[in-house]
């Protein structure tokens, strides 16, 4: 049996977890999961962005999912979209490049130029 404690941090962490999906966003971060997404690894992807967004307890962020956008030689692909800047692609997105994104261009707004395959 769980103590009261115990069930607040689950609620908080359920909480959080659904306001980076739903809540009021600042930055919103698209991860591309279509079959050709999937097959390039955008599930280890996207659990490293979730990892790195719960960890440094970022608020206003909302992470969505997209289909095949026909760039399937770049997958996984990212996108991230911060409040009036322009869209940035990321492509070929690793664990670790999803960290160095969210540590470099969410947190710090600096976009990690060598990731980048298109800005619009």
């Amino acid at each position: 049996m769980k103590s009261l404690d115990d069930l607040k941090k689950i609620k908080e962490r359920a909480q959080a977890m659904t306001e980076l999906r739903e809540g009021k966003e600042d930055v919103r971060i698209v991860v591309g999961m279509g079959t050709c997404g999937i097959a390039a690894g955008a599930r280890d992807t996207l659990a490293a962005i979730m990892d790195e967004i719960n960890a440094r307890s970022l608020r206003h962020v909302v992470v969505t999912q997209a289909g095949c956008i026909g760039m399937c030689e770049s997958e996984p692909i990212v996108d991230v979209i911060r409040q009036g800047e322009p869209k940035v692609t990321y492509g070929r997105v690793t664990p670790d490049k999803a960290r160095q994104i969210i540590a470099s261009h969410v947190v710090n707004g600096q976009v990690v130029g060598n990731f980048v395959i298109s800005l619009k």
